[in-house]
C-alpha cells in the first residue's frame, strides 16, 4: 500500500556511501548531456543514472510512497555553487516530460526542453508521482538547502498568488540531509531555495517516479 507521506517530503540518511556519491559524480561531470555549471537535464540516458534510478534502494523509497509498481522517467542534476548560484522562488512542480502532444483539460502550457515536450498537468497527474533527491554533497543551512512548506501538497495546483498567501500563513522546514542521503517529496509540494552563502557546493541529482508511464489514455510519460 502507498504511503500518503502526509507533510509531502522525508528524509532518508546514508542511502548511498560517500564513495558512491564520487562515483556519480565523476560521471556526472565528465559524460553528462548538455552539461553547464549549473547542472544538467534529461539525465536517464545516462547508464550510471538509470543504474542508480532502478537501485533497489531508491525504488524502495519510491514504492512506499506510491504502491508496488514504480517506474522512473525523468532526472535532472542540480549544481548550485559560488559560482553558479541563484534564488528559487516558492513555487511548486507541475511540468511533466511527455511522449507526445495532445489535447486535453486542464493540461498546459506546453514547451519544449531539449527536444522533449512539456506540459504543466492537473494534480490528478501529479499525484502519481514522487521526486526523489539524491545528495551528493552535504546540504547546509549556507549552500541554499531545499525549504519546504510541509502538507501544502494536498491543496493542489495554486496559482502564485495563492502560493504565497499559503507561505505568508505558514511555517516551513529547511531540509537539511547529509552527503548520501536521499528526500523523497511531493510535485506539489511548495518549495524554494536560497543562493549559496559559503564556498560550498550543493549538488542534488533529482530522479522523478511515476506508478506508470500512461497515465491516461493518449497520455504516456516521456523517459528523459
Amino acid at each position: 500500500m502507498a504511503d500518503s507521506m502526509e507533510p509531502g517530503f522525508r528524509i532518508m540518511e546514508k542511502v548511498l556511501s560517500p564513495e558512491e556519491c564520487e562515483t556519480l559524480l565523476r560521471h556526472l561531470t565528465t559524460a553528462a548531456p548538455n552539461r553547464s555549471r549549473a547542472g544538467a537535464r534529461h539525465l536517464l540516458a545516462l547508464p550510471p543514472v538509470a543504474q542508480l534510478a532502478h537501485d533497489s534502494r531508491l525504488l524502495s523509497i519510491a514504492q512506499r510512497q506510491l504502491g508496488k509498481q514504480v517506474v522512473p522517467f525523468h532526472a535532472t542534476l542540480f549544481d548550485k555553487s559560488p559560482t553558479a548560484n541563484w534564488l528559487v522562488p516558492w513555487h511548486q512542480d507541475t511540468a511533466l516530460p511527455l511522449k507526445e502532444r495532445f489535447a486535453a483539460p486542464d493540461w498546459g502550457p506546453w514547451s519544449q526542453k531539449a527536444g522533449v515536450a512539456y506540459a504543466h498537468a492537473p494534480a490528478w497527474a501529479l499525484s502519481r508521482v514522487v521526486a526523489l533527491r539524491v545528495h551528493l554533497d552535504t546540504s547546509t543551512s549556507e549552500n541554499g538547502p531545499l525549504r519546504v512548506v510541509p502538507g501544502s501538497h494536498l491543496l493542489g495546483v495554486l496559482e502564485d498568488e495563492t502560493i504565497a498567501q499559503v507561505v505568508s500563513e505558514r511555517d516551513f522546514t529547511e531540509c537539511l540531509v547529509a552527503r548520501g542521503g536521499v528526500l523523497s517529496m511531493r510535485p506539489l509540494l511548495i518549495h524554494a531555495s536560497s543562493k549559496v552563502q559559503a564556498q560550498t557546493s550543493r549538488r542534488v541529482l533529482h530522479i522523478e517516479y511515476a506508478d506508470s508511464l500512461r497515465l491516461a489514455p493518449g497520455i504516456e510519460l516521456a523517459v528523459a
